[in-house]
């Protein structure tokens, strides 16, 4: 229970960027945790780490320097971000109490998105005989979740540069409305894989699927805004129009154009 307790410790201080700038509780200090969080899981049991477990934990880095850095480049480079980050500033006023509340529930949420992985080597160290197969299994998810959301920013960013007054269309963008968080679906899906065969209590998998529950409850709640922001900008273009009425809004090929009218995902 110490190596949890540490790794939430972990998640608490690099989240408390949020004290800055309150949308820095879920962009930054979202990314930044879960990275540390990867180096806090190496450190603690560097004496029981397998090749998988390693390869694990350095995907869990991958994905959070890649995330926070990018997050961090795009509000150091884009006007347009940074003028959803003011509107974001104005909303905000929360009271100390309610915002310590939010800093401590983003680094419980940081924390349950990794147990899996804490889980694992957990268990590995208290003595249990474990096969290798869905921990890697689960590695390969995530890398498939990583390259999908890493490509689809990608995407974005290069179809901003060359039209920004239009709405993203190519790419992944073609086969799905919001891929990026698509694949950060697809990423704690494969971290939740890593329970299986990992000898998990009951509580560790409640924990671990309390985290994978809220990650996509929050994936479709940033869908639902964005189809909102989306709708007021192109909502008057016929091409726009076309597009959301034919591509899925989160996941492929299952027919769900819509999720604006859903105000129980409002986030």
């Amino acid at each position: 229970m110490i190596a949890f307790l540490i790794i939430f410790l972990v998640c608490l201080i690099v989240s408390a960027i949020g004290w800055m700038r309150f949308i820095y509780f879920i962009s930054l200090g979202y990314g930044f945790s879960i990275a540390a969080a990867a180096i806090a899981i190496l450190l603690i049991f560097r004496e029981s780490m397998t090749w998988a477990t390693l390869a694990l934990c350095v995907l869990l880095m991958i994905y959070g320097f890649r995330l926070g850095f990018y997050l961090l480049l795009r509000e150091l480079k884009s006007s347009e971000y940074r003028k959803v980050l003011s509107e974001n500033v104005r909303k905000e006023g929360y009271s100390f109490g309610v915002t310590l509340a939010i800093h401590l529930s983003c680094a419980l949420l940081y924390l349950s998105q990794v147990a899996p992985v804490v889980s694992r080597l957990y268990n590995m160290d208290g003595g249990v005989v474990m096969s290798e197969e869905w921990a890697w299994i689960g590695a390969s998810v995530m890398f498939l979740g990583i390259i999908i959301e890493a490509a689809a920013d990608a995407q974005k960013s290069f179809a901003k540069k060359k039209n920004t007054h239009r709405f993203v269309d190519t790419g992944f963008y073609r086969i799905v409305r919001c891929p990026n968080y698509f694949g950060e679906v697809i990423m704690w899906t494969g971290c939740l894989l890593v329970c299986i065969g990992a000898s998990c209590t009951w509580w560790q998998w409640a924990f671990a699927v309390f985290g994978y529950v809220c990650i996509v409850y929050i994936m479709f709640s940033g869908a639902r805004r964005l189809e909102i922001r989306q709708n007021k900008n192109y909502g008057s273009d016929p091409e726009y129009q076309k597009y959301v009425k034919n591509t899925p809004i989160l996941i492929p090929l299952v027919p769900i154009y819509s999720v604006e009218r859903h105000k129980w995902l409002k986030g």
